[in-house]
């Protein structure tokens, strides 16, 4: 097992407008990124669990083989620079990524969303 913080090279989220915050996770070799990929860890329900929040409010998941990233976009509990949000530039929401342990071999799975971002 290896963690997604040690596997990928850029892990990292910031705004997409008032109301919703990006994530990317990316990877400099083809084979960390299938393997990340391919261990079912990283999908629109799982990253919902991750954030404790609904799975409609993961607005947008792909995987973007040319890039070597995964990106998905949640809905913000509230909109940036309203009374109490912590984090108006979204900019410190992915340390929850971090520690997932991504196995060493994972079988290939099946349904994995690729290239247009799903929405």
């Amino acid at each position: 097992m290896t963690r997604l913080v040690d596997l990928a090279t850029t892990v990292r989220s910031k705004n997409a407008g008032v109301d919703h915050v990006t994530f990317d996770i990316i990877f400099s070799d083809e084979r960390a990124y299938r393997r990340a990929v391919h261990s079912g860890l990283l999908t629109r329900e799982s990253i919902a669990r991750l954030y404790g929040v609904p799975a409609e409010d993961v607005t947008h998941f792909q995987c973007v083989d040319a890039a070597r990233a995964i990106k998905f976009t949640l809905r913000r509990r509230r909109a940036s620079g309203s009374p109490g949000e912590r984090d108006v530039f979204g900019s410190q929401q992915y340390p929850p990524l971090f520690d997932l342990e991504i196995p060493d071999d994972p079988p290939p799975q099946h349904g994995v969303h690729r290239g247009r971002m799903e929405k």
